[in-house]
């Protein structure tokens, strides 16, 4: 914990160097960040989307960011993620154990961060979003909050000297997460994805630099519901 403090503060400068941050919409963040368990539910587009997302709150209080287990291969790069509060998941191998260690720190107050759609967009849209950060968020009782990372480049992507906005919305709050009825988990799911999904397109809509508003993807078939284990895919390569 005292090397993310040290850590952090350099990675704020180092990034504002690089790159021109704008936040928006930070007093949702600070209305759930209150003790309560909460899930920041965010798109993903770059590498480096969580610690825009850390340098964003400031929040002297480390969050849990699920990255996947191949990015710890590298030993650097894997003492920094776990500095930044990463934890890696073994992605497709129902890995309940590390969902389980989660749950528990989210049910503490402490602050998760999810990629719900399981990796990284090639294009800056929206992809497809799979059912572990309601899985987590249901059983630790823990409100969402929407997140979205903008880029304001040609492609979506992230480029040096760019500009990015991260930008906050309401939350969704933890009762509204609860699956009541096992015999109708699904279409449970399905609802709660297609609330997240508008919740980010609208903050997208709201938020878009000036000539950078993406046109909406085709309509895609909703993704199956998988077991409790979150795809989420922590930084790689932009």
């Amino acid at each position: 914990m005292l090397l993310y403090w040290i850590i952090l503060p350099i990675v704020w400068v180092l990034a504002r160097l690089v790159w021109r941050i704008e936040v928006i919409g930070l007093e949702h963040y600070k209305a759930v960040r209150d003790g309560r368990a909460y899930v920041i539910a965010s798109n993903h587009i770059a590498n480096l989307d969580p610690v825009f997302i850390a340098i964003a709150v400031m929040d002297w209080r480390r969050m849990c960011v699920l990255a996947k287990e191949e990015l710890f291969k590298n030993p650097f790069a894997g003492w920094f993620l776990r500095c930044m509060g990463a934890v890696s998941i073994e992605r497709g191998k129902g890995d309940t154990a590390t969902v389980e260690k989660v749950t528990n720190a989210c049910r503490k107050g402490i602050g998760v961060l999810i990629f719900p759609e399981g990796t990284r967009t090639k294009n800056g849209k929206l992809g497809i979003l799979k059912s572990g950060a309601f899985v987590i968020a249901a059983s630790a009782g823990a409100d969402m909050l929407p997140c979205r990372i903008i880029y304001n480049t040609k492609d979506g992507k992230l480029h040096p000297f760019c500009r990015i906005r991260v930008v906050f919305g309401p939350a969704i709050p933890a009762a509204e997460l609860q699956i009541t009825d096992a015999t109708h988990k699904v279409t449970a799911l399905r609802h709660m994805k297609s609330r997240l999904k508008t919740a980010l397109e609208t903050l997208l809509e709201e938020n878009a630099f000036e000539g950078r508003q993406p046109q909406p993807e085709p309509s895609q078939p909703e993704a199956s519901v998988q077991p409790p284990v979150p795809d989420a895919q922590g930084p790689a390569n932009p």
